[in-house]
C-alpha cells in the first residue's frame, strides 16, 4: 500500500520478504522491547528525543525543524557506516513507534537512494497489539500440552529443564527469559521489562510444535519484577506436573555452586533477608545474618532451605497451588550431569 509517496506493510507479515528490520527508535525505547531481529539505528537519540518533545510543545514548527536536522544527521552517519555496505537490492522493514516522522523520514531518504524499504504501518505499537493478540491465539490452542517440573528450591529443576532440551524436548524456559530464579534471592542481574519477557515468551512458542508436549517448571505468577502473562497462567494449571525431589543435602550443594555471587557480596545478600523479619522473625535473620559473618555457608544454605523456602512451598494439588497434583516423581540423588541427563533422557522418552 502506498501512502503519502511511501510504501507500507501491515501485519501480519513474512518477515522473510525483508533484508532486515531497522527499529529507528531511540536506544531507550529499543531496549524496553523491539521486534525480534530488529537493528537498532535510532534516528534521535534519547537527548535528542526528549528535547524535540518538549519543544513541540510549544511550537510545532521549530520541533519539526530541529527534527529534521537531527534525523538528516543521523541518517547521514549511518550511511556512512552502519549501511555502507548494503547493495542496491537491500529492501528493509522501517519501523518507529506508531509509523509516523521517524520511521517515513528515514524511508524516504533510502528510497531515494533506490532502495525498496518499507514502512510498519502503525508502527511497534501495532506490533506490541498483534504480538498480545497472537500469544493469546497461539495458547488457545486445545491440543497444546504443558509439562510441569515441581519441587522444593534447590531440588534441580532448573538443570533439568537444561538437560531435557539437550535430550530433544521442547522447553520454555521462564526463568531463564526473566533473568531471575524466581525466588527472593534470585535476582541474577537486570530484568527485561515486562514487554521484553512477554516477546520472548512468544517467539519461544513461537519455535514450538504446540501439538508435542512442552516442559517448564512450576512458577508463581511473578518472576522477579515480570508477570507470567495471563494467556499463559491460565493454560498452566491443565499441565501435568511432574515433581523432583533430591535430599537436603545434595539441594544445599547445588545452591551453593549455582549462588556463587552471594559469597562475594555477603552484605548485599544480608540486606536482602531484612525482607523476611516480617514472616521468619527477626531471631531467624539475624541467625541467618551471623552465619553469612562467619562464612558458614554450607549451614546458611542449609538453614534457609529448611526455615524458608521448604516452608513456602506449596506441593502442587494442596491449597494455595495452581497446579495440578503430581502424577510422576522424578527422585534425583544429586545435580551432576550424567544424573540429570539420565533422568531426562528417562522423561523424555516417556513423552508421545
Amino acid at each position: 500500500m502506498i501512502k503519502d509517496g511511501i510504501e507500507t506493510v501491515t501485519l501480519p507479515l513474512d518477515f522473510s520478504d525483508f533484508s532486515e528490520i531497522i527499529d529507528v527508535r531511540s536506544p531507550g525505547e529499543f531496549e524496553e522491547d523491539h521486534l525480534p531481529g530488529a537493528l537498532n539505528l535510532p534516528v534521535l537519540s534519547d537527548p535528542e528525543r526528549i528535547e524535540v518533545g518538549t519543544l513541540y510543545t510549544s511550537d510545532q514548527f521549530q520541533a519539526r525543524r530541529l527534527g529534521a536536522a537531527y534525523i538528516s544527521h543521523n541518517v547521514a552517519t549511518y550511511l556512512d557506516h552502519q549501511l555502507a555496505d548494503r547493495d542496491r537490492s537491500w529492501a528493509p522493514l522501517i519501523y518507529c513507534w506508531r509509523g509516523g516522522m521517524r520511521s517515513r523520514s528515514m524511508a524516504v531518504i533510502l528510497r531515494s537512494i533506490g532502495w525498496r524499504a518499507r514502512v510498519l504501518e502503525g508502527g511497534y505499537k501495532a506490533w506490541r497489539n498483534f504480538l498480545r493478540a497472537d500469544l493469546a491465539r497461539l495458547l488457545s490452542t486445545p491440543k497444546l500440552h504443558f509439562h510441569v517440573l515441581g519441587g522444593l528450591t534447590g531440588s534441580g529443576k532448573t538443570r533439568l529443564l537444561h538437560a531435557l532440551q539437550q535430550a530433544g524436548a521442547q522447553v520454555l524456559d521462564l526463568e531463564g527469559l526473566a533473568n531471575h530464579r524466581g525466588s527472593l534471592l534470585g535476582v541474577v542481574g537486570e530484568q527485561p521489562s515486562q514487554k521484553r519477557f512477554e516477546s520472548g515468551i512468544y517467539q519461544a512458542l513461537q519455535a514450538c510444535d504446540l501439538s508435542k508436549p512442552i516442559f517448564l517448571e512450576a512458577e508463581s505468577n511473578r518472576i522477579g519484577t515480570v508477570h507470567i502473562p495471563s494467556a499463559l497462567w491460565q493454560r498452566l494449571p491443565e499441565g501435568r506436573v511432574h515433581e523432583v525431589t533430591m535430599p537436603l543435602e545434595a539441594r544445599a550443594a547445588y545452591l551453593l555452586e549455582d549462588y556463587q555471587h552471594f559469597p562475594l557480596a555477603p552484605d548485599h545478600l544480608t540486606n536482602l533477608l531484612n525482607v523476611l523479619r516480617r514472616i521468619r522473625g527477626n531471631e531467624q535473620v539475624e541467625a541467618w545474618q551471623e552465619q553469612i559473618q562467619q562464612g558458614d555457608w554450607p549451614g546458611f544454605v542449609r538453614s534457609i532451605l529448611l526455615d524458608h523456602y521448604d516452608l513456602a512451598y506449596r506441593r502442587p494439588g494442596e491449597e494455595g497451588s495452581v497446579y495440578q497434583p503430581p502424577s510422576n516423581l522424578i527422585p534425583l540423588p544429586d545435580a551432576l550431569p550424567n544424573t540429570l541427563r539420565d533422568a531426562a533422557t528417562r522423561l523424555f522418552s516417556t513423552m508421545d
